[in-house]
């Protein structure tokens, strides 16, 4: 049976030991801005403010409350319960970087 693959593990070489995605690593930068190490070994600098709506995410646009984030065995979370994703934090740090290279 063929998986079809996604845009992430067809353009970045992926050992299958590194197909369940994890943070490892996690730095507070400023405003709504962390730099993270993935499992893969790849780092990358996530800006989460357009991502703080809802009941859950709401109260992280405190920054009192999103600086304390901290590592789980995963990924990233606050003190509120509130998380995301390791995959779509890649996303958006991969994304990033793309659009960064483009504008040189």
């Amino acid at each position: 049976m063929h998986v079809k693959e996604n845009l992430l593990t067809e353009s970045i070489l992926f050992r299958k030991k590194d197909l369940l995605l994890h943070v490892v690593s996690v730095e507070y930068l400023d405003n709504y801005q962390l730099k993270l190490t993935f499992n893969n070994g790849i780092e990358g600098i996530v800006d989460l403010e357009p991502e703080l709506y809802g009941e859950i995410f709401e109260p992280l646009k405190d920054k009192s409350l999103f600086q304390k984030v901290f590592l789980t065995s995963r990924t990233v979370e606050w003190p509120n319960g509130a998380d995301f994703a390791p995959e779509f934090l890649f996303e958006i740090a991969f994304n990033k970087q793309s659009i960064d290279k483009s504008d040189l």
